[in-house]
């Protein structure tokens, strides 16, 4: 009996320890590195750890609350009510009120809008469109629409970035932003006390800073997974993400439908999965991933070089622009875009998206800001200015609003990415949301105190 209640003893003492070690701590310092800009749109870093939207977007794609604890339609979906969360303040003491949020969205979106007018009406904000507005909870939780700060409450111009979300600029030094816990944050207090993010730094010194223990969270880009995987790091990836595309003018000598149809079947997406991207994400000839539609299938991704010249047949267009985006890896992948097109007749040049404004072609990323198929799609066009009319919620009516605007062959779907980071030792609860950022608000420190 006495052997047995040591023994029980022992394994309780156990299950204590693990506990834990494993409960989250509260405290400490999250060190993040990053190539790029940590306030860049979409899905800069910092945007959601400082600012927060009307709603959010679950795993499911159910828009739920946020700043806006529900909402209704009226008029057939022209007319939408969302009633504010009370008692919520911004990180400098102003209050939440209908008209800070007007004024915020009026800044963020001065057109081009999912509606054509807001007005502030006591605790609520109200949403007008000519049009329907199916899809309005679910849009308001992407990116774009994260509400700073625009007035204080004395009616001045904030210092920075303002929000309520979880953490709070506390300063930029040395190429490092500091953001400190929001201890008045109306979801509660971060565990971390605060999140140092070093910016501009390459891949290579944030794996190098990551091994001897400098950083907790840093970035893998798809195309480097299998190498950060093979170098045992910790890779934690999201679904796929983020599209890349190819965005064809239809004016000047591309306004020929025959010519578009020819460089999308011009393209060889294999090879920029295989060698450029190495086996990351998946090919597609849809605008979104098979995971939320189930008909991607239906489009053929599969490179037709014969059709493509025939489809041009005896005509000679002029010298044709690309102009992309991004690093060393997206002008790697628009060199091999024009040797395909070169192969199907087309002489084009590859150029920096920043030295021209009307280019003939455009290679970009385009994020997946919402698993709500409907909402995405809907996103996603009016990122490239495209419109379409909102598909209604069935599988049919999605698949016939893609299938219009892929036969402009304006916009062609290529490849889609997931969103990758390699994390430390002593970080716990680490995860990405549905857009692929990281949750730091909800992720700890094993050694915080």
């Amino acid at each position: 009996m006495l052997r047995r209640f040591a023994i029980s003893c022992v394994m309780a003492a156990l299950a204590l320890g693990a506990g834990a070690r494993t409960r989250p701590h509260y405290g400490g310092t999250l060190r993040v590195e990053i190539e790029g800009d940590p306030w860049q749109r979409p899905n800069g870093l910092a945007r959601r750890l400082v600012l927060d939207g009307l709603t959010r977007v679950d795993a499911d794609g159910t828009a739920r609350p946020a700043l806006a604890v529900d909402w209704k339609s009226e008029n057939d979906d022209h007319r939408w009510q969302f009633r504010l969360r009370p008692g919520v303040h911004f990180q400098d003491g102003s209050p939440l009120t209908s008209v800070a949020v007007v004024a915020s969205l009026n800044v963020i979106c001065p057109a081009n809008c999912p509606w054509t007018a807001i007005h502030a009406v006591g605790s609520s904000v109200i949403f007008t469109s000519d049009s329907p507005m199916p899809n309005l909870p679910a849009l308001l939780a992407a990116d774009e629409f994260l509400l700073p700060l625009t007035i204080t409450s004395e009616g001045k111009t904030p210092e920075g970035v303002v929000g309520t979300g979880p953490f709070q600029v506390r300063g930029f030094t040395n190429g490092m932003l500091i953001l400190a816990a929001n201890d008045t944050c109306w979801q509660g207090r971060p565990f971390a006390d605060a999140v140092e993010i070093h910016v501009h730094r390459s891949i290579h010194d944030q794996w190098l800073d990551l091994g001897v223990g400098r950083a907790d969270v840093v970035e893998a880009p798809a195309e480097q997974i299998r190498q950060a995987q093979q170098q045992r790091l910790t890779v934690v990836a999201s679904p796929p993400v983020t599209l890349l595309a190819l965005t064809v003018t239809d004016s000047g000598a591309l306004a020929n439908p025959l010519l578009r149809a020819a460089i999308a079947l011009a393209v060889d997406r294999g090879a920029l999965y295989n060698v450029i991207f190495q086996k990351q994400g998946q090919i597609t000839a849809s605008l979104l991933p098979a995971n939320l539609t189930g008909y991607a299938f239906l489009f053929p991704v599969e490179r037709d070089l014969g059709k493509a010249q025939e489809l041009r047949g005896g005509l000679t267009p002029p010298p044709l622009t690309l102009a992309t985006e991004g690093g060393p890896v997206m002008q790697l992948a628009a060199q091999r875009i024009a040797l395909n097109l070169h192969e199907a007749g087309f002489n084009v040049q590859v150029v920096n998206a920043g030295s021209t404004q009307h280019a003939d072609l455009g290679l970009r990323r385009l994020p997946l800001e919402c698993n709500q198929p409907q909402a995405a799609l809907e996103s996603m066009l009016r990122s490239v200015g495209l419109s379409a009319p909102p598909p209604e919620q069935s599988p049919v009516s999605l698949f016939n609003v893609e299938h219009n605007v892929l036969d402009r062959k304006t916009l062609i779907p290529l490849l889609y990415l997931p969103s990758a980071f390699a994390i430390g030792d002593r970080i716990r609860d680490f995860r990405l949301g549905p857009d692929g950022t990281p949750d730091l608000a909800n992720a700890s420190l094993e050694d915080a105190q």
